[in-house]
């Protein structure tokens, strides 16, 4: 059996309870949950919400998918470049023990592009063009294509760039 880990994307405020049907199904599903402190007019109380809003993870093979698909409350898998998206069994456990560990945690996006960064664009008619980040604004980036002598400027959905820094080993 090739089971891998999936994520899920599920209906809004769900997540809890799409992982305990998955788990009635005999399926392993992970709904990473964050330790938060919320406070009452009479007392404060620690409470455990889904660390990921809409999403939940479940180890399957590929036959399993569409009875996974079918359970109440969830709306597709993650997709990411045409499949499904598949998290690693190491990148599950580090969130296991890092929410273990520590309360409050907050998720950030990686993707975050910035003024004078070098990036990469993945999508339309400037695919693969490098250039400068001039300007951001909402999800639109100006950006300065300077490849060819002359420096082009675009407007591009910040989506469709990734970080041209080469990666560190």
């Amino acid at each position: 059996m090739n089971s891998k880990w999936l994520a899920i994307y599920t209906r809004p405020r769900w997540e809890k309870k799409v992982d305990l049907l998955l788990k009635e199904k005999g399926f392993e599903s992970y709904c990473p949950l964050n330790k938060v402190r919320r406070k009452w007019s009479d007392r404060i109380k620690l409470i455990e919400e889904p660390l990921f809003k809409s999403y939940v993870f479940v180890k399957t093979d590929d036959a399993s998918r569409t009875q996974i698909r079918m359970t109440n409350g969830v709306i597709n898998f993650v997709y990411w470049d045409g499949r499904p998206a598949v998290i690693k069994e190491k990148e599950i456990a580090t969130i296991k023990r890092f929410l273990d560990e520590h309360e409050n945690v907050e998720v950030q996006s990686m993707n975050v592009v910035e003024v004078n960064q070098r990036v990469k664009v993945t999508h339309g008619p400037l695919m693969d063009q490098e250039g400068r980040v001039i300007d951001i604004r909402h999800k639109v980036v100006k950006v300065a294509i300077d490849s060819i002598g002359y420096v082009l400027v675009a407007y591009i959905d910040r989506t469709k760039l990734i970080s041209a820094l080469p990666k560190q080993s």
